[in-house]
């Protein structure tokens, strides 16, 4: 008994022994020195850029682009194609959004801010004439940019300044009004679209990915309309009033299994399919300020496609080639005729391209650097599928390493859950594919977003664990690829990855090597508990809602925390301080039980940062920490 009561105490001086290292704003414990040939190794891969299409000035031919020059990134101006790229914000924090107002003749443009990654984010206005900016929301609340009005007097912005949990919309000017707040509901509210004469406003409720809601506000009256009222479930994506003010354009799952673009008639309340002869997603939209061009998006099993439309009879225009990969930032330009994108893929930083849709060309607006390296020699990956536990095809991304296998595989799973890995450019997976020749699987579990709604709600609730069962699939898949070495794998993964991360050390651990979590789930009911109020409501139709006691019990019964006694590998765990989706307590509670059963944990906690590390010297670090960790557990 006297062991028995010793023990406790034994087992907190183990774990506040533990060796403890500060390197700017890192903090680690048993993290080694990172040695100067790693440094050495990785710093091209550390120094590679990407970039961004923000927005149009209407004032001009030039554009608003997002990158790096320094520890994060800021909006920069680019006035005309390969143009030399002029920084105009200067912040020590990321600087998000950058949207010009409509109104040439104030010439500026709002983007957000928030401190150490906290996501409180505040909205400003920067002023081009004067080169000043200023703060438009409270500096206390979280606040989430929406649209310019079409005459570019005001803006519409969500918000929890209400009550700190509920998300719901406001609307502001520059002249130092107080908000006008045009939804007081409860719930997590986003702002769409201004009508055209800006009398009403189109926002979405935003419930669960699988369960959302469409009004629209009439602004003269007040008066809060839904739009297309159902009986059951829908999943709206993106919505737009059409240019004439007649209609609505949007994204829906409705009566289907993906988010096909419909057109919706105000006047009847009928609605047009236009992308269901595409069984896939569509992922966003733009129309040209003059309403006769309609570009979308599609997801077709992880890659983008780029179609636009006369909206006149939807005939689809002829575009030029362009380059396979992972787009966005869709964007006509105030001509109607340039159609802005953002590009990237596994060999090429993202960069920004524009397409004459009249002449079918194609001109690239920016060329990021990269650090000097060949990018001919990265990797591409194969698409492949393996049958699951209960004959469910799963996708995945592999790259392989250009010499002779057998390959030491990290298997990555994305976080979300309801997101989904598509080929992008990543820097970090090259290094480790060409430099320590390991095989990379990227994963798109069962509840990924961008195969059907089936899919997606496929881990939800009591079917947690089946998506973890999909990671048993592919390591059984590994087994049988020759290319691949089945005893040298390990799992990386952020956020809701970092729980898949840890459930399947649990479950897998005689056949994992080692695993790195970032950022991670390490118990449902503490995370639902602990995770911003203004977050709960709309997690907990995913995961269960953790106040029911029968959830509670499961959800404890599955979280890693109450498992690790079953890890006995390796692991690595990375967590931003301020973190305000995953906190660091989940970090620290798995931590410190699994060095409570005589684990090897590494751990890292960046103390000016939150879901993820957003300051270049931070991450730098991180990286070069994992490929370390790689090389000591993986490789060796």
């Amino acid at each position: 008994m006297r062991i028995a009561r010793l023990l406790p105490i034994i087992l907190i001086s183990f774990i506040i022994a533990q060796q403890e290292t500060k390197v700017g704003n890192l903090v680690m414990e048993n993290v080694p020195e990172i040695p100067s040939i790693v440094k050495e190794r990785t710093q091209q891969y550390r120094n590679v850029r990407t970039a961004s299409f923000r927005s149009w000035d209407p004032q001009g031919s030039g554009m608003l682009i997002s990158t790096r020059f320094g520890e994060t990134r800021q909006l920069h101006y680019v006035e005309q194609p390969l143009g030399v790229r002029q920084q105009i914000t200067f912040f020590d924090e990321p600087v998000g959004g950058g949207r010009f107002c409509p109104d040439p003749d104030r010439h500026g443009f709002l983007f957000s801010k928030d401190i150490g990654g906290n996501e409180y984010y505040q909205i400003f206005y920067f002023d081009l004439k004067t080169g000043s900016h200023r703060m438009l929301t409270d500096g206390e609340s979280r606040n989430g940019l929406g649209p310019w009005s079409n005459q570019g007097d005001r803006f519409a912005y969500t918000s929890n300044m209400g009550n700190g949990t509920d998300m719901q919309i406001y609307i502001s000017d520059l002249k130092g009004s107080e908000p006008k707040q045009v939804v007081d509901q409860p719930g997590y509210w986003v702002a769409l679209s201004w009508s055209p004469d800006d009398t009403k406003l189109l926002v979405m409720r935003y419930v669960s990915i699988t369960e959302t809601y469409l009004h629209y506000v009439d602004l003269t009256t007040s008066e809060l309309i839904e739009l297309n009222p159902r009986d059951y479930d829908v999943a709206y994506g993106d919505g737009a009033f059409s240019r004439d003010g007649a209609g609505i354009y949007l994204t829906s799952d409705e009566d289907t299994e993906f988010k096909h673009l419909r057109y919706y008639d105000l006047a009847t309340g009928e609605t047009k399919m236009i992308s269901d002869h595409i069984p896939w997603d569509v992922a966003g939209f733009s129309q040209s300020d003059d309403g006769k061009y309609l570009a979308y998006l599609t997801n077709e099993d992880g890659i983008s496609k780029v179609h636009v439309l006369h909206t006149k009879n939807y005939k689809e225009v002829k575009l030029p080639e362009l380059p396979v990969g992972d787009i966005g930032g869709l964007r006509f330009r105030q001509d109607n005729r340039h159609l802005a994108l953002t590009i990237d893929n596994p060999q090429t930083p993202g960069d920004v391209f524009v397409v004459d849709v009249k002449r079918r060309k194609l001109t690239r607006w920016t060329k990021s650097e990269v650090g000097g390296l060949n990018t001919e020699k990265f990797v591409m990956p194969e698409l492949i599928h393996v049958e699951s536990f209960d004959g469910l095809s799963v996708p995945a991304f592999l790259f392989k390493p250009d010499k002779p296998g057998p390959h030491p595989v990290v298997i990555y799973i994305h976080g979300g859950p309801e997101s989904q890995y598509t080929p992008y450019f990543s820097s970090t997976f090259q290094y480790w594919i060409n430099e320590l020749g390991l095989a990379v699987l990227a994963t798109n579990v069962r509840g990924s977003d961008g195969y059907g709604k089936t899919y997606l709600k496929l881990d939800n609730g009591y079917n947690r664990e089946n998506s973890v069962r999909d990671i048993g699939a592919f390591l059984d898949w590994i087994e049988t690829n020759p290319e691949l070495n089945k005893d040298k794998v390990a799992v990386f993964g952020g956020s809701y990855g970092g729980y898949m991360v840890l459930a399947s050390m649990t479950h897998y651990n005689d056949r994992l090597a080692a695993a790195v979590d970032v950022v991670g789930i390490s118990n449902f009911v503490t995370f639902l508990e602990n995770t911003k109020a203004y977050r709960r409501d709309v997690r907990r139709p995913e995961y269960g809602d953790e106040r029911d006691p029968e959830m509670r019990a499961f959800l404890e019964s599955i979280s890693p925390s109450n498992n690790a006694e079953k890890i006995t590998k390796p692991l690595f765990i990375v967590q931003g301080f301020n973190d305000p989706r995953v906190p660091v307590t989940e970090a620290e509670q798995m931590r410190d039980v699994i060095r409570a059963n005589g684990g090897d944990v590494w751990y890292m906690v960046a103390m000016d940062e939150g879901h993820g590390f957003r300051k270049k010297f931070n991450r730098d670090y991180y990286r070069n920490a994992v490929s370390l960790f790689w090389e000591h557990f993986l490789l060796k």
